[in-house]
């Protein structure tokens, strides 16, 4: 085999391979970004609750339980990302 059809053939397998590992990273970074908004929206639904019903109220109590679960949520798919990214 020439230089030439191996060099060719590395470029290919470096180019197929760099074609699959970006919209990897890409959904990654749709999904920290997808938390990162839902948490904000949470945060907001907390903030209303406590400004309408009050700090104690089972109102603010509710969306505070909901703000945690998100967080947990999402802390989980990042946990999920650490672990894979530990076994490749």
């Amino acid at each position: 085999m020439s230089f030439k059809k191996i060099a060719l053939t590395a470029g290919l397998g470096v180019s197929l391979l760099a074609s699959l590992a970006l919209p990897a990273y890409a959904d990654r970074d749709d999904r920290e970004e997808h938390c990162r908004r839902d948490v904000q929206r949470a945060e907001e639904r907390l903030e209303k609750a406590v400004r309408k019903h009050g700090e104690r109220s089972r109102q603010a109590d509710d969306r505070r339980h909901q703000l945690e679960e998100v967080r947990e949520r999402c802390h989980m798919r990042g946990d999920d990302r650490d672990h894979d990214r530990d076994h490749r």
